[in-house]
């Protein structure tokens, strides 16, 4: 029994720091590295299929250790983006992560229907024009989905402003009508 009462007392005192290092204050903040590790779990192993690993056994154990080695990464990029980034909270920089990459893989498959909807296709195309057009569409819709997306998980402000100094940097600033 009291071997039990210390399991549980351990497994607590790791969530208690896991919640105070991503600084949680409520559950349903556990959501978000809940998904940021699918999500890690899911790119490895997308990885590990194109590699072509069929044994179950060397496809489970690869996937984890590219999955370990993409967690590493991540959390290099979350200490070096912290003090550049102005989040309230550690764990909006998952939230974050999430928006780029759903945006990202959205505005990829959206390029490819849009081209075909008003005609455009590597038939009727120069390969180069139409990857370029394909390029050209999918840089749109991200400006579009990264506001819009962002938006749905609560970080308008951040993207808002993210999308502003990006259009400064390209030297269009004179679309944001702002004095």
């Amino acid at each position: 029994m009291n071997s039990l009462k210390n399991h549980i007392s351990n497994q607590l005192f790791i969530l208690r720091n896991f919640n105070k290092h991503w600084e949680i204050t409520s559950n349903w903040q556990l959501l978000f590295p809940l998904f940021g590790m699918y999500g890690l779990l899911y790119s490895a192993n997308k990885f590990v299929t194109l590699l072509g690993i069929k044994l179950l056994f060397f496809k489970i154990i690869s996937t984890l250790v590219i999955s370990y080695i993409l967690l590493r990464a991540t959390l290099l990029l979350f200490k070096k983006l912290e003090k550049k980034w102005k989040l309230s909270y550690r764990w909006e920089m998952i939230r974050v992560f999430m928006v780029f990459a759903l945006t990202g893989s959205s505005s990829a498959l959206i390029g490819r229907p849009i081209l075909k909807i008003i005609g455009i296709t590597k038939d009727n195309f120069q390969p180069l024009v139409y990857w370029i057009l394909y390029l050209l569409i999918g840089f749109l819709f991200y400006q579009i989905l990264l506001v819009t997306i962002g938006w749905l998980f609560g970080q308008f402000k951040f993207f808002w402003d993210f999308e502003k100094k990006m259009i400064k940097r390209m030297k269009l600033g004179f679309l944001l009508n702002e004095k």
